[in-house]
């Protein structure tokens, strides 16, 4: 055992310089990530700011029973469920498909030109895009809807009308990010082994069996990964822009886990209800993300751990 520290503490002077590179994020994730976890057990008791996270009376799993029991229960899950869903099926494939396209780009200039104007959707804020969506969508005065008039056809609020909603949520979530998150792909095709593409060449392959023969089965462990590091986050959609994109008429739709939280816990003032919605919305994630990097590992070979 004390051979065992002393060869750790060995490690540790010998790349010292790597430790304390790595330091500053081990401490932003301590300060962020676990001291306010001391704050999870506000789920379990009667908050009184008064008396601190640990002075409330223990109420053990009342609110999570009453969170269940809640009328609203089955449609926040389903609602939260599928926006996170189509957005994996719908947006998960496009930054692989735009990373594969940029890479058989030969032309260097039409090739940054195209990368850049995909990228610049990213850097537009929440409250620009929606506030584009609801210009181009408004049935008064938007684009789509003078197209419509044009046509001889009525107008269509396609921001209020609950059968559209997820579709508007999912694709322009996709025009904004997918040229982003296709960089990690890109980095990956640029680590492919050039030897590989000389000896498909002299082998008489075709760019379209090179793509499918080296190009794809490189980016198999990153797509892998993503995907379950994807589906750790199955009911975490993002709260700025579906709050923003809610209204009256789409919120049948449009109610998700993180907008009820807002409006139970900051609005309402129900700390411990919120927070036990928070808390179960988590470990719910949890249970996801250690299935699918469980199923992962057994089918590929290729987890998280």
């Amino acid at each position: 055992m004390y051979t065992h520290y002393k060869n750790i503490i060995r490690h540790i002077k010998n790349y010292y310089q790597l430790y304390i590179l790595v330091l500053p994020a081990v401490i932003i994730i301590f300060l962020f990530n676990y001291i306010p976890m001391y704050g999870v057990q506000i789920a379990f008791r009667e908050f009184d700011p008064t008396k601190g996270f640990a002075g409330g009376e223990f109420a053990g799993l009342k609110y999570f029973i009453k969170f269940i029991k809640s009328f609203q229960f089955t449609d926040l899950i389903k609602n939260t469920f599928l926006l996170s869903f189509y957005s994996i099926i719908a947006g998960f494939p496009v930054p692989i498909i735009l990373a594969l396209i940029i890479n058989q780009i030969k032309n260097s200039k039409v090739k940054k030109f195209i990368q850049t104007v995909s990228y610049m959707p990213h850097f537009i804020s929440v409250i620009v895009l929606v506030g584009m969506l609801s210009i181009f969508l408004s049935p008064s005065s938007g684009i789509i809807g003078h197209i419509y008039r044009s046509l001889g056809l009525e107008a269509v609020n396609f921001m209020g009308a609950t059968k559209y909603f997820r579709f508007i949520y999912v694709f322009s979530d996709i025009w904004q990010h997918s040229g982003w998150n296709s960089i990690i792909y890109i980095a990956a095709l640029s680590a492919i082994d050039p030897n590989l593409y000389e000896a498909a060449e002299v082998d008489g392959a075709s760019r379209w069996q090179k793509l499918v023969m080296i190009d794809i089965p490189s980016l198999i462990p990153t797509i892998v990964i993503l995907l379950i590091l994807n589906s750790g986050n199955i009911l975490n959609i993002g709260f700025e822009k579906i709050y923003l994109m809610q209204n009256s008429m789409n919120l049948p739709v449009s109610e998700v886990i993180s907008t009820y939280v807002y409006k139970i816990g900051i609005m309402s003032n129900q700390i411990s209800y919120s927070s036990a919605i928070g808390l179960f919305n988590t470990l719910i994630n949890f249970i996801f993300l250690i299935t699918v990097n469980f199923i992962s590992k057994k089918i590929s070979d290729i987890s998280l751990w």
